[in-house]
């Protein structure tokens, strides 16, 4: 396990231990485990941790198509997950939508107001003055009786019909090559979103940057393969792969954008 633990960032220790003490449960008890909903990042560590066990596997669901965040569950290998076992309910909002537009940050800040942790719920869709978001099903009774505002709108949540469709996501992957002078975050940044250094480095300074969900206020902040980049007002980049380096001793990336489907 150490050498695997050696190729993720000292701050992840933490997160990887607790993922190290998930599988040593399910080892023991040979019974699953359900996490509560996970970024990408996360998800990737989990996957690389437990799959050095041949007895063990990991199943992820988020119910909406291409979630970002999902429940992941580990699992003895003998055993075949229901959709029901992952506990996911999706809640929808009622809301006075000809006078008011609400946005995903309204509807983020409005459920971590009432206490929640990040990790309780999942994605969070909104569309034609509809919005839908995925939580744990262990905090259905919770939501329903305390989210009543988002800001000074009057809400109210309840849990959709198995039948009503799920809003789709709206945006992809849109993938580019680009040359850098290193992996240091504030020269990626200024490369891919086209903006001087000295701008960059005001984001990252100002809190406005994260990696993999984490603020990073370093400007020399090291990336690797798989980061996610996202800048406020800039949008969320991907660093895909480093593919050598150039003559001049440049170093070759593809990278990804998220961007509205056409």
């Amino acid at each position: 396990m150490e050498h695997l633990i050696q190729h993720f960032r000292k701050d992840e220790q933490p997160f990887i231990e607790q993922v190290i003490g998930w599988q040593r449960e399910v080892e023991d008890r040979y019974a699953p485990k359900l996490t509560d909903f996970l970024d990408p990042r996360q998800r990737f560590i989990v996957e690389s941790i437990v799959q050095q066990s041949d007895d063990l596997h990991v199943f992820t669901e988020g119910i909406f198509e291409e979630a970002e965040r999902k429940r992941m569950l580990i699992a003895p290998s003998y055993y075949e997950p229901a959709e029901a076992d992952f506990q996911i309910a999706v809640y929808s909002l009622n809301y006075p939508t000809k006078f008011v537009q609400l946005r995903h940050p309204d509807v983020l800040g409005a459920l971590l107001s009432i206490g929640l942790d990040r990790s309780k719920f999942g994605d969070i869709r909104l569309a034609d003055n509809t919005v839908q978001f995925a939580i744990a099903s262990e905090i259905s009774d919770y939501v329903r009786a305390n989210l009543t505002s988002i800001g000074k709108v009057k809400v109210s949540a309840e849990e959709m019909d198995p039948t009503t469709p799920f809003i789709q996501n709206e945006e992809q992957w849109v993938e580019s090559s680009h040359t850098v002078s290193s992996m240091r975050l504030d020269v990626v940044l200024a490369t891919i979103v086209n903006i001087s250094r000295q701008k960059s480095q005001s984001l990252i300074n100002a809190g406005k940057v994260k990696v993999n969900w984490t603020v990073r206020e370093a400007v020399a902040f090291e990336l690797q393969e798989g980061d996610i980049i996202s800048a406020r007002g800039y949008g969320r980049l991907k660093v895909i792969l480093t593919e050598g380096r150039t003559k001049k001793d440049k170093i070759r990336l593809q990278v990804g954008r998220l961007e509205q489907k056409v």
